[in-house]
């Protein structure tokens, strides 16, 4: 409320309640598992992004000044050269004709062509993912460039378009209705029923029970828990089916609306989705215009969280803690990447360390005195040990605990 004043008197005005209470609606009461889940580690995104970029390059090598460049669309400020240097089992770094020049180093190139092989022996699974997300669309269409923002959520590979359509020209179609280059869509050419079983219907055919949705919420949240067992009293509608006799805004519509997120966020790598992407498809699954309102009010089935300004909705039965219960073959593959960083970040910081020490013994510093372990935090808001950002003392990334928190917090989404 003081905000609130202070806000009053420098607008003069009194619509600053109202802001602020917009504002609020889109955050919930914070589950530390799950907002470590959602940790967005900037530094693998980065990483892998500067990945991307060398692969395209001729003959996958690229000037460090090219990737200088670069560094002003990932928002990143200092040096490309330091920042590769950390990342030594990542990326080569050589000089040349007196400019540097990086490359892929052979166990990242080794994870590149695993991935390959993975989108190779995925291309089915990923056929069927892309059916699914045109049976539960309106039209049984969805335009290509807004689908490529969701396309790595999904698994998609930058190339799905000409890697899965011609192999299953049975099934899809690429159509213009209105001549457009913007306006090109995917059409679902075939109906597969066997495709149009949710994840909760799967779930509980599996265990011999009405389909109806899980609530992951602590006993303690009394009213949520009471609110939710009043909304699972209704029967539970297919996101496959056809709504279009529902009413909107009556408890049948909302009911078939929560369970299309629920199936969108089900067909997701890692179990969540950017809102403010999610919300770009209204239109096309017929979802409600108050969208964020409606996540909200379930907190038992989705958690909806605001992190580095970026609004993310998670499906909480898809986590058991803080770590994903299914992984995906793609999923594992980018955890081996995120160890292969983590190695290369190690070793880079314990030769600093050294090299530190050994300036204090030429200074004539013969002893250190016991290093006390403090956290600090980052612009991000990442918890980080004050080693990684000074590397003259142990601790953080030698501690093998402190590695293990690493690895749970190093995917968010996607790229």
């Amino acid at each position: 409320m003081a905000m609130a004043r202070e806000l009053y008197g420098i607008l003069g005005t009194k619509y600053v309640p109202l802001l602020i209470r917009r504002f609020s609606l889109w955050s919930t009461k914070k589950d530390p598992d799950l907002e470590s889940a959602l940790s967005r580690n900037k530094r693998w995104i980065v990483n892998s992004r500067l990945k991307n970029i060398i692969l395209r390059c001729p003959n996958q090598v690229a000037s460090v000044k090219f990737l200088q460049k670069k560094f002003k669309t990932l928002d990143l400020q200092g040096k490309a050269l330091n920042w590769l240097k950390k990342y030594p089992c990542c990326f080569h770094v050589y000089l040349e004709n007196d400019e540097y020049y990086c490359r892929l180093t052979k166990p990242m190139m080794t994870l590149v062509e695993e991935e390959e092989l993975v989108k190779d022996t995925q291309e089915p699974v990923l056929a069927d993912r892309l059916a699914k997300l045109l049976m539960l669309s309106v039209n049984q269409r969805l335009n290509v460039v807004k689908l490529n923002e969701f396309k790595r959520s999904f698994g998609f590979p930058d190339d799905y378009v000409i890697r899965i359509l011609p192999k299953y020209s049975d099934v899809f179609r690429l159509v213009n209705y209105s001549g457009r280059k913007s306006s090109m869509e995917i059409e679902l050419l075939l109906w597969k029923p066997e495709l149009a079983v949710s994840a909760v219907e799967a779930a509980a055919k599996k265990c011999g029970s009405e389909p109806s949705f899980s609530c992951s919420l602590p006993s303690t949240w009394t009213k949520p828990w009471e609110r939710f067992m009043e909304f699972n009293a209704f029967p539970y509608i297919s996101p496959y089916e056809d709504h279009g006799g529902l009413v909107e805004g009556s408890k049948e519509s909302e009911k078939r609306s929560v369970g299309l997120v629920h199936e969108l966020l089900s067909l997701t790598l890692w179990k969540k989705l950017s809102i403010v992407k999610l919300s770009h498809f209204k239109r096309e699954f017929g979802l409600p215009e108050k969208l964020n309102a409606m996540l909200l009010k379930h907190p038992g089935i989705f958690y909806v969280a605001n992190k580095y300004q970026v609004h993310t909705v998670i499906l909480r039965e898809g986590y058991n803690g803080s770590e994903l219960i299914q992984k995906d073959p793609l999923v594992v593959v980018k955890d081996k990447f995120g160890e292969l960083m983590q190695q290369g970040l190690y070793e880079y910081n314990h030769r600093r360390y050294l090299a530190n020490l050994e300036k204090k013994r030429e200074k004539g510093i013969e002893s250190l005195k016991p290093v006390v372990r403090k956290k600090d935090r980052n612009h991000d808001g990442d918890d980080v040990d004050e080693e990684e950002n000074h590397g003259d003392r142990p601790g953080g990334l030698f501690d093998p605990e402190e590695r293990k928190r690493f690895y749970q917090i190093l995917f968010s989404d996607t790229q």
